[in-house]
């Protein structure tokens, strides 16, 4: 466990020095919004078509997979939005909060720091968790959310839904990763060097821009906060390991990548949706940084109970 910790530190150690850099504002808000852009749109594309293009796609689709993640997750989702309602938090709320519960950073860290630390066999486990989120949870709460608001769920609601999707860069560069290895397209040279050159710049840059951005953060609402970053930590893989290992029969290794990646903590697109719909903001914002920091030590744990070396 001591190794798996010392290897997961050096990340997060470039998230404390992006946090340093928003924090004394060396690194102001304005650069972080841009670097979040850059590797959103150029850097973490490249890494995660170069990796898709790699993939076996005959083999890449698991329902045993997806259903586990699906079970565990669900499960999560509505243990969250039932304590949020109880404490009489409207609907939208409540979802929200159950959003938060459940929904990794896999995009901007779990991606480069799970392939770096269990490598290439965790690359297919990994994109199929960050495709579950964003095409069913994160289309789950903008349905749920708008609902709440409008009192029903009108057609014109899909249209902008369906446009997010298909803008999101992470999605087509994953889609058009898997269409270049479904055709079996040889990868020339330049385009392979280029594609790494501009890749590497995603785990440094993502990771910097994690921790520039929760210089901002405040921890207001401690208390939801902690309650949200337990589900998130302990009961997000606690749930999913349950479903992979005992209820759905994933193969060990892709059930470890699974668990690993449950494990991460709140990802900073929730907030950008909590701002965007105006809902639980503040506790969505203070369940990141919790969630964030706290990780630096739950995270090795599951890692190396899941059985990863």
């Amino acid at each position: 466990m001591l190794e798996v910790f010392l290897r997961t530190l050096p990340f997060f150690l470039l998230i404390g020095t992006g946090w340093a850099a928003g924090r004394t504002c060396f690194f102001p808000p304005e650069a972080t919004a841009w670097l979040t852009r850059f590797v959103f749109h150029f850097a973490l594309s490249a890494m995660l078509f170069r990796f898709a293009a790699t993939l076996d796609v005959a083999g890449l689709f698991d329902p045993a997979f997806v259903l586990a993640y699906l079970t565990g997750s669900s499960a999560v989702w509505i243990l969250a939005f039932t304590v949020a309602r109880r404490r009489r938090e409207p609907s939208a709320a409540a979802a929200m909060q159950a959003h938060t519960a459940m929904t990794g950073n896999t995009g901007f860290l779990g991606v480069p720091m799970l392939v770096a630390l269990l490598g290439p066999r965790a690359v297919g486990p990994v994109l199929m968790v960050l495709a579950i989120d964003m095409l069913v949870f994160s289309s789950l709460i903008t349905l749920i959310v708008t609902a709440a608001r409008q009192g029903r769920l009108a057609p014109a609601t899909l249209l902008p839904l369906a446009r997010g999707i298909a803008g999101n860069p992470m999605i087509v560069s994953m889609l058009a990763g898997l269409a270049w290895s479904g055709a079996r397209l040889p990868m020339p040279g330049p385009l392979d060097a280029f594609l790494a050159l501009l890749g590497a710049a995603a785990t440094p840059g993502a990771l910097f821009a994690i921790g520039a951005g929760l210089a901002g953060r405040g921890a207001e609402r401690l208390g939801p906060a902690v309650w949200l970053g337990f589900a998130k930590l302990v009961l997000h893989p606690l749930a999913v390991g349950i479903a992979a290992l005992w209820v759905f029969d994933v193969g060990r290794d892709a059930a470890g990548v699974m668990i690993a990646a449950a494990a991460l903590p709140v990802a900073g697109n929730v907030y950008m949706l909590a701002q965007y719909f105006g809902v639980a903001v503040q506790r969505v914002s203070a369940a990141i940084l919790v969630s964030t920091a706290a990780a630096i030590l739950t995270l090795p744990v599951v890692i190396a109970l899941a059985g990863h070396p």
